[in-house]
């Protein structure tokens, strides 16, 4: 087995578990909130959605890191790396976008403590 091959297989292995990370986060976030609805115990929607999209993100960041593993291993041309600069920008789009949704703020932003806002200047 040649190490492209190697690289091959470890790109799909990780292809199939952002697809897993996705799906199984799916099922799970479908359960407990099935279950909250049925026993009545609050808002479901948005935990629902929250959980849902953080399966989604952690699927996209390992659909990226396939991506980025086989393109740069095995075919590093220019045309390869133009498309997967697409890909990645396109990802990293979604999962910003998917993060605004979940948390409220961007990503780069600090999170609020009890206390109030979050000092700019502080380390």
């Amino acid at each position: 087995m040649e190490f492209t091959d190697i690289i091959e297989i470890v790109g799909k292995v990780i292809d199939a578990a952002g697809v897993g990370a996705i799906v199984i986060g799916a099922v799970f976030a479908s359960v407990i909130a099935l279950s909250r609805l049925l026993r009545k115990q609050g808002a479901v929607y948005v935990p629902y959605r929250r959980a849902l999209g953080r399966s989604i993100l952690l699927g996209l960041e390992l659909l990226v890191a396939a991506d980025i593993i086989r393109t740069v291993a095995i075919t590093p041309t220019l045309d390869s790396v133009a498309v997967l600069a697409g890909i990645v920008l396109i990802r990293t789009f979604l999962s910003f976008s998917l993060e605004l949704e979940i948390s409220g703020r961007w990503p780069w932003q600090k999170k609020q403590d009890a206390a109030g806002p979050a000092d700019p200047t502080a380390d």
